[in-house]
């Protein structure tokens, strides 16, 4: 197995796209649109100063992903990061490609000056929160709220 992490290329857009609409599909909040992911996926590659995908490979071909978007915060007087999503595909749990991935992905945030990363995961995905917190994540007593336009 020739597992590589690393950061991700505008031709890797169609595989990340591919990803994002299977973690859209278990998401509660969202829905896979490919157009609409693209456009986003594509803005990040096309300014690496207001993120980074980074995309885990096995043998060449994207099995995962994880992206970073960056922030000033004013609480913290310096720049922090949104995980804002990360996936592997289902046919490659269990292998440790999560713990890699999002490994790389708060190695990068450190390198990038982030003084924090946040993360939003579903009320109930035990999964992805326990992995979280592997990685030294704390629950926040703060309530994440939306409006859409």
């Amino acid at each position: 197995m020739n597992i590589e992490v690393r950061a991700a290329n505008v031709s890797d857009l169609d595989a990340i796209c591919r990803l994002l609409a299977l973690l859209f599909e278990q998401e509660a909040d969202f829905e896979p649109d490919y157009e609409r992911q693209a456009r986003g996926v594509e803005t990040i590659l096309s300014h690496p100063e207001r993120g980074r995908f980074l995309v885990i490979t096995e043998s060449g071909h994207v099995v995962g992903v994880v992206s970073l978007q960056f922030l000033e915060s004013t609480a913290l007087g310096g720049r922090v990061a949104l995980l804002e999503d990360m996936i592997v595909h289902p046919s490659q749990r269990g292998q440790g490609l999560g713990k890699q991935l999002l490994s790389k992905a708060l190695t990068h945030a450190q390198e990038q000056g982030c003084l924090r990363v946040t993360v939003l995961t579903d009320h109930d995905n035990r999964l992805a929160q326990a992995l979280y917190e592997k990685l030294g994540f704390k629950s926040s007593r703060m309530i994440p709220m939306r409006r859409v336009f």
